[in-house]
């Protein structure tokens, strides 16, 4: 006897089969940065419990590859593309190709320049830069009395998040409470260790005098904190802070070594820019903007920070 389902079970049974077809190409700006590899962690993590599909691609720090990255992922019939991008300010050129392809683009981690101009299909998912720097020179502010010369660590300044990090750490000196702190010196690290520890050894080998370094993001922090040890100096006199909170940065804090993060929750990160893709992959209501909360974290609080990332 032929058996009929009923209507709610055969559209529960298709949107099953139309859900678990679902590709969605990501294009990691590098994967060679630890925080980019945890947001992927997170992300396909998140993908296989739900049971979507995911073609990770590394545009290794080249913007015209992730351009042609997504070229490719828009002409192989994806439902939807996650990008974290190289420049913050090739995003238009991204976003274009994904709407004239009629395919949902979600950036992640790296604010797009475009955000206030991005089409129905397109959102940004990532955390409100304004914060980081903020709560991140504040403590260093609040450790040091008000007073201190400090040196800057810079990410890239073609990143949005470098940029607006950094401004975030001029404008809390102009505050009255830490207008005592003193920039000294500030140089790109391009966020690396090796570069992060060739800076700060070029800067103690030249005998400029500083009492924090503050660092756009945790990896240039940890060289820091090697340059430092590797000369002789204490990491008690001279406070290290980054940004990221990431498992080898937590651990630097628990010897005693890195006094100020921000925890930026890379799982978050990736969990929510594959919502964000699904949702628009089915034509729901998409938010143009998801913003994942910064915290700080110090010495004092670090222990619920250590199995997040």
């Amino acid at each position: 006897m032929l058996k009929f389902l009923s209507a709610s079970a055969l559209a529960l049974v298709l949107s099953t089969q139309t859900h678990a077809a679902e590709r969605i190409g990501v294009s990691m700006g590098t994967l060679s940065n630890n925080f980019q590899t945890l947001i992927v962690n997170g992300m396909d993590a998140y993908a296989k419990s739900i049971g979507v599909e995911l073609q990770i691609e590394d545009a290794t720090t080249d913007v015209n590859k992730q351009l042609d990255q997504v070229r490719n992922f828009a002409t192989s019939g994806v439902s939807a593309i996650i990008v974290d991008p190289v420049d913050s300010d090739g995003t238009p050129a991204l976003s274009k190709v994904a709407e004239e392809a009629g395919i949902p683009l979600i950036y992640v981690n790296v604010q797009p320049t475009d955000l206030s101009t991005l089409g129905k299909q397109q959102a940004f998912v990532g955390s409100n830069e304004i914060e980081s720097g903020t709560l991140q020179t504040k403590e260093v502010c609040r450790m040091l009395g008000g007073k201190g010369n400090v040196v800057i660590m810079i990410g890239d300044l073609t990143s949005q998040a470098a940029r607006q990090r950094t401004q975030d750490v001029h404008d809390v000196i102009k505050t009255p409470e830490c207008s005592g702190l003193k920039v000294v010196q500030e140089q790109v690290g391009s966020w690396s260790r090796v570069n992060g520890a060739d800076l700060v050894s070029n800067w103690l080998t030249s005998g400029l005098e500083f009492d924090a370094v503050i660092a756009n993001n945790d990896e240039m922090a940890l060289g820091a904190i090697a340059a430092l040890k590797n000369s002789g100096a204490s990491t008690d006199k001279i406070l290290v802070a980054g940004i990221d909170a990431t498992p080898e940065a937590l651990q630097a804090m628990k010897a005693g070594d890195l006094k100020v993060t921000v925890f930026q929750d890379a799982k978050g990160q990736g969990k929510g820019s594959i919502d964000a893709a699904v949702k628009a992959a089915r034509g729901e209501k998409l938010d143009r903007e998801v913003w994942i909360p910064f915290q700080l974290v110090t010495q004092r609080n670090m222990a619920q920070f250590e199995n997040l990332n």
